[in-house]
């Protein structure tokens, strides 16, 4: 129907980066569509017009009836073992099936609909071994995970779907999204709020190596802030990679102290000590290996950055967790 708000189809709303993803969007006056296994939660005073669908994203009846009519669709599904486990059958279905299947799916609207935008959430991994110098986007891609060569499969076929204009792809390559939101109720599995778990029950803080590796982090709403920026560029950045990042390398060691003084602050209880560890030998290389980025490509572009400070993002993670009583 001409004159119509856009329809925006999110594929994983009631994920850990999609329910924050969805929180945005229903603020924007548009036809918002929350697709995931789960039901998504959205918020009382939505300006969208909101419709939440449950279903198996892997069945292709489900996904086309989730994306039917969709001006832009978030795809920020991922097999729910994570990064480690994705080498199985499983993983590679939803992390690449699903983008096999979208793509033959839109092949098969009318040539007269307008061409859909796909803003694909994928992952640093995807280079491999990270190079010394600020990664930009540039680099060759040789990922050594499971979850990065998936990734990666996934990324290349949008970008051939994108050059056969079935659709317009964006990819986005995040490092490690942190942090806890108000915007959403799900909780980070990852090492920040691990760590503050931790500091909340008065154990120390451990690594497992001398705190000098370094991670790029970009807090949630930031993370979640960069894919309502590629939908409002989409000519700029469609057909590529992107890198999004804070820019901001901190070591761990400072970021692990920084979480203790936080939790020490909010509580009154004594700072809980940060101390290195002998590593099990399961770990993999890439935890002892710095990854750092420069995000000025994405940024020039979209006008996107990362406006949360590092120290902010972790108080408001403690907050969070404490107003849960999520100790443990």
């Amino acid at each position: 129907m001409s004159g119509e708000p856009p329809l925006v189809s999110v594929l994983g709303a009631s994920g850990y980066l999609g329910s924050v993803v969805t929180a945005r969007l229903a603020q924007l006056p548009i036809r918002l569509r929350a697709a995931s296994r789960r039901r998504s939660s959205v918020p009382e005073q939505a300006v969208a017009e909101v419709e939440v669908c449950t279903g198996d994203l892997t069945e292709p009846e489900c996904l086309a009836d989730v994306v039917a009519g969709a001006d832009v669709i978030f795809h920020l599904g991922k097999h729910s073992g994570g990064w480690r486990d994705a080498d199985t059958p499983e993983g590679e279905r939803v992390n690449v099936g699903i983008v096999r299947d979208l793509i033959e799916i839109l092949g098969q609207r009318p040539p007269t609909r307008t061409t859909p935008l796909v803003v694909f959430a994928a992952t640093t991994l995807q280079v491999g071994q990270p190079p010394q110098r600020p990664m930009d986007g540039s680099e060759p891609d040789r990922p050594e995970t499971a979850y990065g060569r998936q990734k990666l499969t996934a990324e290349r076929l949008l970008k051939a779907a994108t050059a056969a204009s079935v659709l317009r792809g964006v990819s986005l390559r995040l490092p490690t999204v942190f942090g806890q939101s108000s915007l959403s109720r799900v909780t980070d599995q990852g090492v920040v709020v691990t760590m503050a778990r931790r500091a909340l029950a008065g154990q120390p803080l451990t690594m497992w190596h001398d705190g000098t590796v370094r991670r790029d982090l970009v807090y949630i709403e930031d993370a979640a802030d960069a894919f309502l920026a590629a939908m409002r560029f989409p000519d700029a950045l469609t057909g590529r990679h992107w890198l999004v990042g804070s820019g901001r390398p901190d070591t761990l060691g400072a970021v692990f102290r920084l979480v203790a003084s936080s939790v020490a602050a909010q509580t009154g209880e004594p700072t809980v000590p940060v101390i290195s560890v002998p590593a099990p030998d399961h770990a993999p290389v890439i935890d002892f290996q710095s990854m750092q980025i420069d995000p000025t490509p994405f940024q020039r572009v979209s006008g996107w950055c990362a406006r949360t400070e590092l120290g902010e993002a972790v108080h408001r993670t403690v907050a969070a967790l404490l107003d849960r009583n999520d100790r443990f």
